[in-house]
């Protein structure tokens, strides 16, 4: 079972930032909270709805720009955001399972598991982005072959 599973389901409540209902944002915030003992910021009040795209992608740029999150090269790794274009605007976020799986809210639905190595995620993808405080943590290497 991956630690994923306990938040399928969680329902779509626009800014919402607990159990009982979350935006994007808030999926992101009750995951680092229970699974890495993270606080991220909240941005309640900081953008009236996630219907307000030009200021979810304000916070989103702003928040690339902080010595908070660290852009990653290669691989992505359990914990990274994953950051989407919807338009031409970054409004959406899911937090990486495993390279090429996340987990986000869908929609005004439901957090749910999806392949954003594929359509229609792909042509979307803005970048990986890794918590400063995580920023050592590297994919594991699987090393095959005899031992040396």
């Amino acid at each position: 079972m991956s630690w994923s599973n306990r938040f399928i389901g969680i329902p779509f409540e626009d800014l919402g930032r607990t159990r009982t209902g979350c935006d994007c944002w808030g999926l992101a915030c009750v995951i680092y909270q229970e699974e890495l003992h993270i606080s991220l910021p909240d941005y309640v009040g900081d953008y009236a709805s996630a219907e307000e795209h030009a200021e979810i992608a304000s916070l989103i740029s702003g928040a690339k720009s902080s010595p908070l999150w660290l852009p990653v090269d290669g691989p992505a790794i359990a914990f990274d955001i994953a950051v989407f274009r919807r338009a031409r605007y970054e409004t959406h976020l899911g937090i990486v399972v495993r390279h090429g799986i996340m987990i986000h809210m869908a929609g005004e639905d439901q957090a749910k598991l999806a392949r954003y190595a594929d359509a229609p995620w792909r042509n979307r993808f803005a970048g990986h982005f890794r918590h400063a405080s995580r920023a050592v943590e590297r994919p594991v290497q699987l090393i095959t072959g005899a031992a040396r």
